[in-house]
C-alpha cells in the first residue's frame, strides 16, 4: 500500500524493523502483567495512560509502515482510536478459577498469533477483568518487534508504571557481577610479561573462536538444520500453527545460591537449568534424542549498558541505550544428556558457563550482524528477512531473557503480582522467554500446540532445577570462605 508522504511526519524504518515487517517473519512481543487486585475499574485509567504516556514515548506507537514511490519503507504518523486498540475479552461466566485459567490461556494463545492489521499503529492492549490461579486480573501487551526489541518496549512499559510503596522513588534493577572465578587480576598483570603473554593467548582465542563460531553460525543458517526432536517438528509453516503459553518460576535466591557454590554467574546457572530441563524432557519423549544434535538460539541484547535508560535518554542519538532493533543472535549447542551428566546434573552449569564464557571470545556476533547489514545493502530486506527465518527454522529452540526491576511496581495504584514475556510468530517449535521481578525468574514457554506437552515440559524443568539445587547444596558456598 502507497502512501502521500509528509516529510516531516516520517521516519524511515530500521533494517531489522523491516526484517521482521516483511512477506517472511512477521515478529510480536507479547507481555503479560497480572495483578494482585481487581482491576475491574482499570479501563479509563488505561485509556488515560495509554493516550498522555504510551503514545508520546515514541512516534512509532501512533505510526504505520508505509511504502515512499522510492520503494523505501517509513513510518508515517497517523490518529489514533484508541478504542481500536484497547480489547476487552469477555470469557463464560464461572466461579471456577481453573475454568478461568483455562479461557485466559486459550485466549492469550490465540492473539498471539493473530495478525495485527498493518492500516493501524503496530500494537494492542488486551484487559481481562478475570481473576485466574495467578493473578485477580490482567493487562496483555502485544506489540510488533518492528517497533522496538524488548528492551526498548520494557522500557516504554515501565514509563507508564510506578514504585508500588513510594511512586516518587525509581524502579531498581539488579546489578549484573561477574563470577570470583573470572581472571579479575588481569590488569594488576598488564604490566608484566605473563599479563602480555595472557592477552596474546587471549587475542590467538578470539581471532580461532571468531572464525570456528561465525563459520558454523553461517553453516547453521544455511545449510545445516538441527535433528527433527520432541522440541522441534521441523514441519513447513509452523508459524501459523496454534500455539500453547505457560510459565514457571524460579526463586532467585536459591538461584543466588547455586552461583555462590558453584563460582559462576546467575546466566550460567539459570542457562544450564534450562538445558538441563529441556533434555530431560527430550529424553522422556524419546530416549534417542536426548543425544541428538540441538541448537538453542539465543537472543541477545547487542546495547554496551546495565539496567534500563529514560525514555528521554533512550531518544537521544548519542545514547549508549538507545531505542531500536539493537539484537543480535548466538547459536549455542545444547549439551547432550549422556551419562557422566545424568549423574550429575552440575555438569549442565559447568557446560554452560564454559561455552559462554568462550563465546565472550568471539567476535562472531559482531560480524554477523555486520553481514547482514551488507545482505541487506546487496540483496535487499526480504532477503535478510528470509535469511533470519531460515536461522530460526533450523534451530531447535529460541532463547531470551529480560532483567525486571527488584520492587514492586503499580499500574494506576493497582499493583502488580506477576510479569512475563514471550516471542509469537516466528517458525520454532519452542520459545523459552525469562524474566527477573521481586526476587523471581519467571520462565515462559511457548510451544506448539498438540506437538510439545507443555506440562511435562514444566516439570521435567522443575525436576532440573530441583536435581541441580539438591546437588550444589553438597559443594560449600564459596563466598563464605
Amino acid at each position: 500500500m502507497e502512501y502521500q508522504i509528509e516529510e516531516e511526519l516520517v521516519e524511515p524504518v530500521s533494517p531489522v524493523g523491516q526484517y521482521f515487517n516483511s512477506s517472511a517473519l512477521c515478529i510480536y512481543i507479547i507481555g503479560v502483567i497480572e495483578f494482585e487486585v481487581p482491576i475491574h475499574d482499570l479501563l479509563m485509567q488505561a485509556m488515560s495512560l495509554l493516550k498522555d504516556v504510551f503514545l508520546p514515548i515514541n512516534p512509532r506507537f501512533s505510526s504505520i509502515m508505509v511504502q515512499d514511490k522510492k520503494g523505501e519503507k517509513r513510518w508515517k504518523k497517523v490518529n489514533v482510536n484508541l478504542k481500536e486498540h484497547v480489547r476487552i475479552p469477555k470469557f463464560p461466566e464461572t466461579k471456577a478459577v481453573e475454568s478461568n485459567d483455562k479461557y485466559f490461556q486459550e485466549y492469550l494463545s490465540r492473539i498471539s498469533i493473530e495478525e495485527l492489521p498493518q492500516s493501524r499503529p503496530l500494537w494492542e492492549v488486551h484487559i481481562v477483568n478475570k481473576a485466574t490461579s495467578d493473578s485477580l486480573g490482567s493487562v496483555i501487551f502485544k506489540l510488533h518487534h518492528a517497533l522496538g526489541d524488548g528492551y526498548s518496549l520494557m522500557g516504554a512499559l515501565l514509563s507508564c508504571l510506578q514504585r508500588a510503596d513510594d511512586p516518587s522513588l525509581p524502579l531498581s534493577f539488579p546489578i549484573l557481577k561477574p563470577s570470583k572465578n573470572n581472571n579479575n587480576n588481569e590488569d594488576s598483570n598488564s604490566a608484566s610479561s605473563k599479563g602480555i603473554c595472557k592477552r596474546f593467548s587471549w587475542m590467538v582465542s578470539s581471532a580461532f573462536y571468531t572464525i570456528t563460531d561465525f563459520g558454523w553460525s553461517m553453516l547453521k543458517s544455511s545449510i545445516i538444520d538441527d535433528a527433527k526432536t520432541p522440541i522441534r517438528s521441523g514441519n513447513v509453516g509452523v508459524e501459523f500453527q496454534p500455539i500453547s503459553i505457560s510459565t514457571m518460576a524460579f526463586s532467585i535466591n536459591q538461584v543466588k545460591d547455586i552461583k555462590s557454590r558453584l563460582g559462576v554467574t546467575i546466566n550460567d546457572v539459570v542457562t544450564g537449568i534450562v538445558f538441563y530441563g529441556t533434555r530431560l524432557y527430550m529424553q522422556e519423549m524419546n530416549k534417542k534424542s536426548k543425544t541428538a544434535e540441538s541448537t538453542a538460539l539465543v537472543l541477545l541484547n547487542t546495547r554496551n549498558i546495565e539496567g534500563y535508560q529514560s525514555i528521554n535518554d533512550m531518544l537521544n542519538t548519542k545514547a549508549k541505550g538507545p531505542w531500536g532493533n539493537k539484537i543480535s543472535f548466538l547459536h549455542v549447542p545444547i549439551p547432550k544428556l549422556k551419562q557422566s551428566r545424568t549423574s550429575n546434573p552440575l555438569e549442565f552449569i559447568w557446560e554452560a558457563h564454559n561455552i559462554i564464557k568462550r563465546k565472550k571470545q568471539s567476535l562472531a556476533i559482531a560480524l554477523t550482524g555486520t553481514l547482514l547489514e551488507m545482505e541487506g545493502k546487496f540483496r535487499g530486506q526480504e532477503a535478510v528477512a528470509k535469511h533470519i527465518y531460515g536461522t530460526l527454522s533450523k534451530s531447535s529452540v529460541v532463547i531470551s531473557n529480560l532483567v525486571g526491576p527488584l520492587q514492586q511496581m503499580a499500574l494506576a495504584n493497582h499493583p502488580v503480582k506477576g510479569l512475563y514475556f514471550t516471542l509469537a510468530g516466528g517458525p520454532e517449535s519452542l520459545v523459552i522467554s525469562m524474566m527477573s521481578y521481586m526476587g523471581m525468574i519467571r520462565v515462559t514457554f511457548k510451544t506448539e500446540k498438540d506437538f510439545i506437552d507443555e506440562h511435562k515440559l514444566k516439570s521435567c524443568m522443575q525436576s532440573a532445577f530441583e536435581k541441580i539445587l539438591k546437588a550444589a547444596k553438597e559443594i560449600p558456598d564459596k563466598t563464605r570462605h
